[in-house]
């Protein structure tokens, strides 16, 4: 009886939620949690060993590397990978060690059970190098030279090796700084110029004035794209000049040059601080550099920027569109079977799988309306598309298209809680039915459109199979903002967190390297669209707490 009496006053049910809301938050953060312990511990310098193993044919190998994993492996997983052991039911452990060095050995990672290993050193004197292209490089650093000539071997190299690398990395910012922005402003003006050549061809004009004009600023730009190349090689004559020798792990001596060498480190000689600090360098590197090596290597911050932008171009769309909608159904539609309908169709289109969407977007907005903005605007670009191929734009109205039934429904709901009261009020003081809506109605729900807008960011953030259709690329070469007028370029096709995530992490030939980065990317991906979301909740809880005097 007190049984029953206890479930008839709901606290059992009170108590399921909570353990329910528990769940959720536990399951929640431990995948967070997981997530960021694989990622983020791609970044710490770990120690390299230095060991030897005896193979399958009887031969000693020496084995310079980072254990990258390990695992506990019963005696018949360890035959199946080629392994010989006692066939009994022992449990190996079998650690992945990466050896990198992949323009050696052509691959970077090899599997050694810890039983196999022998004379295990950590060397203080080991050297890793992150490349530009093959990876991290293992070894002893041996001599510096400069134009093949030897500057310095043995202890002196390192003090040698950090001066000229230091050179080095700022020769390659200057090239990099000449190549993606000089010459890429003059690619663009010369594109410019040859675009407008060409409006004079389709429009049959022979103004000798005008094609002047044309000649001498391309005259000029080239001149000046003539000044940047011998700058360039002047450049690269300098970079190409120091180069280093290293011993790898079976002996030989690899030449590495400088103008290839992003860091060198010495993590068995570093403590703690030195550890720390190479931690967040190379983590603010992830956050802030472009990627290289098919994406494996290098930072996202294209990615990032893509992400954001589409995000908030899509926001910029997709809110007035909503409210709009929203207003209309529930303000000024005569209500009955069409609005219903209408309801229904609006509700039901949440649930249309985003691929769809996508498809959408390619035959609508890409082929139809981008195709016809082509041929009125943009005839001089043809056969090459301007707008009538997948760019950032089209992307974002295909989200806002996705996300467009949340913001309807969030501002309905909205505005159903407005009381009654506030509308006859405002009509009896001689307002408009238009004023109230835009003096009253909406400012008080506005709180509700934000929420809609809230959802809308966090579903849009994290799509990626429609954008695959409309815009999105494995490596945009630039970005959609820059400096060349009109700054914001909507045609462009641009990179995203979600694309990178899938790209990276089943479309990698390394998978095993890459791994790391698939759980640093999807962390930073959930990190974006936290924070999109807490700029959006803090607009609601000011507007919020502006208009509640309104609402009671």
């Amino acid at each position: 009886m007190k049984m029953r009496q206890w479930f008839n006053t709901g606290t059992p049910w009170i108590w399921l939620n909570a353990a329910a809301v528990a769940t959720s938050l536990i399951l929640v953060f431990g995948l967070l949690g997981l997530i960021a312990v694989r990622g983020l511990g791609f970044f710490w310098p770990s120690d390299v060993m230095q060991a030897e193993y005896t193979n399958q044919q009887g031969d000693v190998i020496r084995i310079i590397g980072e254990i990258h994993d390990e695992e506990e492996i019963s005696a018949t997983r360890v035959r199946d990978s080629g392994f010989s052991v006692p066939d009994d039911d022992s449990v190996y452990t079998r650690y992945l060690f990466k050896v990198g060095n992949r323009d050696q050995y052509g691959i970077d990672f090899r599997q050694v059970l810890a039983k196999d290993l022998d004379a295990i050193t950590y060397p203080e004197t080991v050297m890793v190098i992150e490349r530009r292209e093959w990876g991290n490089f293992y070894g002893f650093l041996r001599s510096v030279s400069e134009s093949g000539q030897v500057v310095a071997e043995g202890e002196a190299a390192r003090a040698e090796l950090n001066t000229r690398l230091e050179r080095a990395l700022d020769l390659h910012e200057q090239i990099r700084d000449i190549e993606k922005g000089d010459i890429g402003q003059i690619n663009y003006e010369l594109e410019r110029l040859r675009l407008r050549e060409r409006a004079l061809e389709l429009e049959g004009s022979t103004n000798p004035a005008r094609l002047a004009d044309i000649a001498e600023e391309r005259d000029y730009w080239n001149d000046k794209y003539q000044a940047l190349q011998s700058q360039l090689s002047e450049l690269y004559s300098k970079i190409d000049r120091d180069s280093l020798s290293a011993e790898i792990q079976d002996g030989r001596m690899v030449e590495i040059p400088l103008a290839k060498v992003v860091h060198v480190t010495y993590p068995n000689d570093m403590n703690l601080l030195q550890k720390i600090g190479t931690y967040f360098m190379k983590l603010w590197e992830f956050v802030s550099d472009e990627p290289r090596e098919a994406n494996t290597e290098g930072g996202i911050f294209p990615a990032i920027f893509g992400t954001v932008m589409m995000v908030i171009i899509m926001s910029i769309i997709v809110t007035p569109f909503g409210v709009i909608a929203a207003v209309y159904l529930h303000e000024y539609a005569k209500q009955g079977t069409l609005v219903r309908i209408i309801r229904i169709a609006v509700n039901n289109l949440a649930g249309v799988p985003s691929i769809v969407y996508g498809v959408f977007g390619l035959g609508f907005f890409v082929y139809f309306l981008g195709g016809n903005i082509d041929s009125l605007f943009f005839p001089e670009a043809k056969p090459s598309p301007t707008f009538g191929t997948p760019g950032l734009l089209w992307s974002s109205l295909t989200l806002a298209l996705l996300t467009l039934p949340v913001v309807i429904v969030a501002t309905e709901e909205g505005l159903s809680r407005v009381p009654r009261s506030l509308r006859e009020g405002s009509l009896a003081l001689g307002a408009t039915k238009l004023e109230t809506i835009w003096r009253i109605i909406l400012p008080t729900t506005s709180p509700a459109m934000m929420t809609g807008l809230i959802l809308a960011v966090a579903r849009a953030a994290g799509e990626v199979a429609p954008l695959m259709l409309v815009g999105v690329v494995k490596l945009a070469p630039s970005l959609p903002l820059d400096g060349n007028a009109p700054f914001l370029h909507l045609e462009r096709k641009f990179m995203h967190l979600g694309f990178h995530i899938y790209d990276v992490g089943f479309q990698s030939p390394n998978v095993e390297a890459a791994r790391p980065l698939v759980y640093a990317t999807s962390l930073l991906l959930v990190l974006v669209i936290i924070g999109l979301n807490l700029v959006a909740i803090q607009i609601r809880n000011r507007l919020r707490e502006k208009y509640r005097a309104l609402e009671s």
